[in-house]
């Protein structure tokens, strides 16, 4: 658990997720308990700081309420411990100590680079105001803010040092006479070519030191002051930004980093990416390294080797009759070539001529393709992060960032250029008929932005620039490769008639992005532009039967794959390729696809797949059931897709008749030579067995089904199989055995991503956590598991989470949370014919009952239990019935009824080797007890008035 200072007081759990702290004081033990950690804060010293002049009365008991509702927040992990005339918080990690070990290692660090790092990631640990709000807190705040404030002087001092970027303005107003801080921002202004702006910062610091306090500057100060009025102005012609630059501080350092190894780096990324803003951002912060100028050289306009040469002399106002070479030869300067790709081999020519003759020279360029020389540098200049995307347009637009921002975000690729242009639509559209239109982004983005070239004014502008660029081979294949919805491999471009060469090409020139694979995409808008050239080609439906035939194909020879050794390989693939194969309709894919997209969750798609496209009947009816739509009759089909049919719904309606269905799916396997589905259905019996009362078949089926699928290599079966065992072990009282085999599914699960698997685990956890008796963690896992199957939409993994929280909530007092959980599932259970959930609902409702005093209620509830338990035929929920109805009858009076009934019970889990779990003996034992007072009163009159 982790927990945090900086900022306001948080809480994370081990998987990150935010714990709520919500009661007032309950946050403030926390904090002052987090402030003295790992001491112990005397008790007293608590009540003062929480309460000051005016403590409760009983305080010491008020602070004990205190610290146990803190202890429950936390999930009674044994973090707040009682220590001599105090208490203590146990603490695995907090921000505040977090901060100060790093800002010790970046002091110790030699190097400026990984003391830049540490310094960087030490003060990324700031969210606000340390603990704002607090009075008791006041004095460690601002032992931490000062230690903040010098990291942030330290850091710009390695920044300057590194010829990075520094911006301490807005730092400088919050502190202005803090001397090491103005200094360090006066230099950062004079690198930056800013100087005239140093200069009157340090007047108005002057005047203000003398108004407020009659002193003068430091030393430190007018020295720099005086060294700066001596200098020459610097030399640039960079633009001053007209607005902020969002998330790049990274790439600005990574790319300053580049230019001081390499003396060529070439910016590459696809139009309207930010290629040239970030090239000013660097070099704005090279200036001092570059005592000849930094320069930036316009090209866009160039079109032959003259043009450049002209354009490089007049920003340099070198004599058209003076060669470059000679002019740079003893220079130090760097040259900002904006915009190369239209004469990019002209670009190359001379840039390998100037730096092969000015050893002082470097340069930067910008590009929608590197200029392929020997030790030039790539950067490639990918999109805004979501959340600087999120920032950027939230800024731009004067909006809240919220969904909506970041969904325009995401359709709009988290372009820069993108984003400032629909940023003005949204006074005149707002933002949800903004990104309606978005489905049109070229017409909705036309309007122009002033102060653009002509060729970034639209973002259908900023790609016919780039369009232009390309051979007509390059379109060919850029317009094809817009028929992928979720980008493709090599094997599928090629399926639509794009080789290697042209992909290689459009990657270079920025329009085709290379993911690891490798895999080829198009950036949306890009897609959205080349797939309006695909309609005018008169090619596209020759390409979209390509598309189709290759995915079904695909979807063909993944089938048996994912069943066996390379199971987790396809799947990954499979996954990759998920968009496209939303875009076919085909009952072949829809059939070879349907177990793929059972084992990912993906219900509702396979059943809507095989619906519209007439697939396979037993894989429809097998997914209805599985979404909790009760199916009418046990559809056939294929073997495979029989098996499933039968699977899903072994525990619903007639035992023997689903032990029927299996063994004729078995026998088919049998006869066709399929192990996989053999292994499956011996799985499938195994359960079923055991839901009949024999036990020892259903053992014999489940090892026979793991070590099927372990020789086939199937880590789902594995998995399957495994859990027939887990459950044995829980019967049979082995609950170490029982959690190790759902611990490890559960991380096989995982590991593969197959969700429904992992809810229906991490469920089966609980239920053994709940019968050990251990209901805090019980909980958690039952919660975790209806989170994953609400999202999978998965009705059957979502009752046996949902009854296992009532459960829960029964065994800890909550009755009224707990019938509401347990009766909303009675009626689904009731139409998909769950006689054996039936029987289970009903004798918890019926503990309920009883446990409220409600006799005639539990007497109902137990009977209803007892005859849907009797329909099961199995002896283990006859049990539980009996017990149930036995509390039942001795609420009533009725003790030598009910002292029956648990003899019955006692004696049916004997005969199935099943005993009663820990977690089930608080019934038995209350309804034992209740027996024991019926019968000897006096006694028990006697308990109560010595309780008394």
């Amino acid at each position: 658990m982790r927990f945090g200072v900086l900022g306001p007081l948080m809480v994370w759990a081990d998987d990150g997720r935010p714990l709520a702290v919500a009661e007032t004081k309950v946050r403030a033990l926390l904090a002052d308990l987090l402030i003295h950690a790992p001491r112990p804060v005397p008790a007293e010293i608590l009540i003062e700081d929480l309460w000051g002049d005016e403590p409760p009365r009983n305080a010491a008991a008020v602070l004990q309420a205190r610290v146990s509702q803190l202890r429950g927040a936390l999930g009674d992990r044994g973090l707040v411990v009682r220590r001599a005339g105090g208490y203590q918080v146990v603490v695995e990690w907090l921000d505040a100590a977090q901060f100060e070990r790093l800002a010790a290692a970046a002091r110790a660090a030699s190097e400026l680079t990984a003391r830049a790092d540490l310094l960087d990631e030490a003060l990324g640990l700031w969210r606000g105001p340390v603990l704002e709000g607090l009075d008791f807190a006041v004095p460690y705040a601002a032992r931490l803010e000062e230690l903040r404030l010098a990291l942030i002087e330290e850091r710009a001092e390695v920044r300057l040092a590194l010829g990075r970027a520094v911006e301490l303005g807005a730092l400088v107003e919050a502190h202005p006479f803090r001397e090491r801080l103005l200094a360090l921002h006066l230099r950062a202004l004079d690198r930056a070519g800013r100087r005239h702006e140093a200069l009157t910062a340090f007047d108005g610091f002057r005047v203000r030191l003398a108004e407020e306090l009659g002193v003068d500057p430091g030393p430190e100060l007018r020295e720099l002051h005086l060294a700066m009025v001596r200098q020459e102005p610097a030399r640039t012609n960079l633009p001053a930004p007209l607005t902020r630059l969002v998330g790049r501080d990274g790439a600005v350092r990574r790319v300053g980093d580049l230019l001081g190894r390499a003396r060529l780096v070439t910016l590459a990324g696809p139009g309207g990416v930010g290629k040239t803003r970030l090239a000013l951002a660097a070099a704005n912060g090279l200036a001092h390294s570059a005592p000849d100028g930094v320069w930036l050289v316009e090209l866009a306009a160039a079109r032959t080797a003259a043009d450049l040469t002209r354009s490089i002399s007049a920003t340099l106002g070198i004599r058209d009759d003076i060669p470059l070479t000679d002019a740079l030869r003893d220079k130090r300067t760097l040259l900002l070539l904006d915009n190369c790709e239209q004469v990019i081999d002209d670009v190359a020519e001379l840039a390998r001529t100037l730096l092969g003759a000015a050893p002082g020279l470097r340069i930067l360029a910008t590009s929608r393709q590197p200029l392929g020389l020997p030790g030039e540098a790539r950067f490639d200049v990918e999109p805004l992060s979501e959340p600087a995307a999120v920032e950027l347009f939230a800024e731009r637009a004067a909006v809240e960032p919220g969904d909506l921002v970041a969904e325009i975000c995401r359709r709009l690729d988290c372009l820069p250029l993108a984003l400032e242009l629909a940023a003005p639509r949204v006074r005149a559209l707002g933002l949800e008929e903004l990104a309606r239109r978005l489905d049109d982004r070229f017409a909705t983005l036309s309007p122009e932005i002033r102060g653009l070239p002509a060729r970034q004014r639209t973002l259908r502008a900023v790609i016919d620039w780039s369009w232009e660029l390309l051979s007509e081979a390059e379109r060919t294949a850029l317009r094809r490769l817009s028929i992928f919805a979720g980008g493709c491999t090599l094997e599928a471009a090629e399926a639509v008639g794009v080789g290697a060469e042209e992909l290689a090409r459009l990657a270079d020139r920025s329009l085709v992005v290379v993911g690891a694979g490798p895999r080829y995409l198009l950036l949306q808008s890009i897609g959205a532009y080349a797939r309006e050239k695909l309609a005018d080609s008169g090619e596209e439906s020759r390409i979209r039967d390509l598309h189709h035939a290759y995915f079904v194909g695909l979807a063909v020879r993944a089938e048996p794959e994912v069943r066996g050794a390379r199971q987790r390989e396809w799947l990954a693939r499979l996954d990759a390729e998920a968009a496209d194969f939303g875009l076919v309709h085909d009952a072949r894919l829809a059939d070879a696809l349907a177990w793929y997209r059972h084992l990912r969750g993906r219900l509702v798609e396979a059943r809507d797949a095989l619906a519209a496209s007439g697939g396979d009947r037993a894989w429809l009816a097998g997914m209805s059931t599985a979404l909790g739509e009760p199916p009418d009759t046990v559809a056939t089909g294929g073997v495979r897709a029989s098996w499933f049919a039968v699977h899903v719904r072994w525990a619903y309606g007639d035992f023997a008749a689903n032990l029927r269905r299996i063994e004729q799916v078995l026998e088919r396997a049998r006869q066709e030579g399929d192990a996989w589905t053999r292994a499956a259905a011996l799985a499938t019996r195994s359960h079923l067995a055991m839901a009949l009362g024999d036990l020892a078949a259903s053992r014999a089926d489940g090892e026979h089904a793991l070590a099927a699928f372990t020789e086939l290599g199937d880590r789902w079966g594995q998995l399957e199989a495994a859990d027939s065992l887990a459950m044995l072990a829980e019967i049979g009282g082995d609950y170490d055995q029982a959690a190790k085999l759902r611990e490890e599914g559960l991380e096989h699960a995982e590991e593969l991503g197959l969700w429904p698997a992992v809810a229906f685990r991490l469920a089966a956890l609980g239920r053994v956590a709940l019968l050990t008796g251990d209901l805090g963690r019980a909980r958690t896992l039952h919660e975790r598991a209806v989170q994953l199957a609400t999202r999978q939409s998965y009705r059957s993994a979502l009752e046996f989470s949902e009854v296992g929280l009532g459960m829960v909530a029964r065994r800890q007092g909550r009755l009224d949370e707990a019938e509401t959980r347990l009766r909303r599932w009675l009626s689904w259970l009731d139409d998909v014919k769950g006689l054996a959930g039936t029987a289970f609902l009903l004798a918890e409702l019926g503990f309920v009952a009883e446990q409220r005093g409600d006799a005639a209620t539990a007497t109902r509830l137990q009977l209803q239990g007892l005859a849907a338990a009797e329909a099961t035929a199995d002896p283990r929920a006859v049990a539980l019935a009996k017990e149930g109805l036995a509390g039942a009858r001795s609420l009533a009076g009725e003790t030598e009824e009910a002292t029956r009934l648990l003899a019955e019970a006692q004696a049916l889990r004997a005969s199935v080797g099943a005993p009663l779990p820990p977690g089930e003996r608080g019934d038995v034992n209350r309804i034992l007890a209740r027996l024991d007072a019926h019968r000897h009163p006096e006694g028990e009159r006697r308990r109560k008035s010595a309780g008394a």
